[in-house]
Parts: structure tokens; sequence; C-alpha cells
């Protein structure tokens, strides 16, 4: 069944940077519960374990892989998702930037760290849009996110997730990493069921509990962009990092690579 997007969820979109869309891959969860096993299974070159010695638990991720992991790509090209990525955009035409995702095993009790995905791309725009949906039931370990972090006037410094140290040099153009429960932020987070997602903007501050339950975790996300991203430089090796794309700051990033999916 065809996901309907309402004129109030792309208004709350825009507006919080976030937005819950029921049952997005509700056809699609087997199939990405396999992928998500091949892909431990056969970990990819920037597949990390985020714990460090005495953590409990297992916190695994692995992104860029949707063009090996067959599930995958079915998935990115024959679900609702890409269409859906559009209409909450607001655009007219959608590539895929990039898959990623990320297990906790029961009793990981290490926080996902707040972050922006922005910061780490080399890909700026108004019309950017990621996809998180769990796999597995979730309530405490589910995402969430800071409304309105996505019009912030400064990003926030992104960090390495394992020791937590600065991925960039700051030289002031970043703020710090702030503390949302403790500062009052508004944070959206939603009980989900798999297949449910929530759609977000890469520059939406979100981060996610430990996974404290006796049941895993697994989610996976797709990346897209919308007609105005193009490429931008930023001031060290981004994650992920694409080695050898020879694009050049203000190009739209190369259809090859990052293929249309979508277009209205």
């Amino acid at each position: 069944m065809a996901v309907t997007v309402t004129q109030e969820q792309i208004a709350e979109f825009a507006r919080d940077g976030a937005v819950l869309i029921k049952g997005l891959f509700a056809d699609h969860v087997d199939t990405l519960r396999k992928g998500v096993e091949r892909n431990m299974a056969e970990p990819g070159p920037y597949a990390a374990e985020n714990l460090l010695p005495g953590e409990g638990g297992r916190f695994f991720d692995d992104y860029c892989n949707w063009t090996r992991i067959p599930e995958f790509e079915q998935v990115i090209r024959h679900s609702d998702a890409a269409r859906v990525a559009g209409e909450l955009m607001r655009s007219d035409s959608v590539q895929i930037f990039h898959d990623h995702v990320l297990v906790k095993e029961p009793g990981t009790s290490k926080p996902t760290p707040w972050h922006q995905d922005g910061p780490y791309y080399f890909v700026e725009g108004e019309q950017t849009i990621s996809f998180w949906s769990p796999l597995d039931p979730v309530t405490d370990a589910t995402l969430r996110l800071v409304a309105g972090s996505h019009k912030w006037p400064k990003p926030v410094l992104p960090t390495r997730w394992l020791k937590e140290d600065a991925f960039f040099p700051d030289e002031g153009a970043y703020i710090p990493v702030p503390d949302p429960d403790a500062e009052g932020l508004t944070v959206l987070e939603w009980t989900m069921d798999p297949g449910d997602a929530v759609a977000f903007d890469y520059r939406t501050l979100h981060g996610a509990r430990g996974n404290t339950s006796t049941s895993r975790r697994r989610a996976f996300s797709v990346r897209f962009l919308g007609d105005d991203a193009r490429y931008v430089e930023r001031p060290g090796r981004t994650s992920p990092p694409f080695p050898g794309h020879d694009m050049v700051p203000g190009q739209r990033l190369r259809e090859d690579w990052f293929p249309v999916v979508w277009q209205r």
C-alpha cells in the first residue's frame, strides 16, 4: 500500500526538521532484516564497533553498502522512500546519498551521541533528508531529535563516536555539542513499530539512548538529496569519505555515484 504524505507532515518537517512517517518500510521489514544480517556477516570498509573495552553489549554500524547488498538496493529503488523524500523536501528530484545500518544488541548501555549529520558530509543544501527506521519495536532506544535545530545559525561540532573528540578543527565555525535534556530543549521522540520511519533534515540534532532492553535494536537509515544539494569542502576528511570522487565546490553530486532514484 502506497504511503501518503500530508500537507501537515510537509509543514512539520519544514518547521521542526523531523516528522514521523508511519509504515514507510512496513512492506520491506523482512528484506531489510536480511540485508542487515548480510551486512553484519560481511562488513564493509567503514564498519565500526562503537564500544570501549569493558562496555557491555554491542553497538555496530556500517554505511555505503547499498551497491553490494541487494536487499538494500531493492528497498531504496522500489519502496516509497524516495518519493516520500521528494514530497517532504518539496524537491522535483531525489538522489541517493548513502545507506547506514546501526545495531544495538541487548544490554548496550552506550547512547548514540548527540550530533548533526550535515557537518560530517561534503554536501549542503536546504533539501536534504534521512530516514531512520527500526526493524524491531522501540520505545526508550528510539531516535531522539531536537525540534528546530536544523535552523540554528551555526552547526554543532562533529565528534568521533568512540572517543567523542572533535572530528574537525573547530576554528569558531561550530558550537559545542549541547545537552538537550539539561538545557531544556524540545526533544522529539516516538514509540515506533518495525518499518515506521523518522524523516529528518541532515542539520537536525539527534541521538539515541542505549538499549538496556532484552531485545535487539536494529535500524536501517537511508539518506537522500534534493534539487539544491551541492558539494562543499570541509576542514578535513568527511564521513563517508567517498575517495576519488573528483567533485568541485558548488557541483551537484555526480549521478553515476549518487543516482537519481525519483523524479516528480
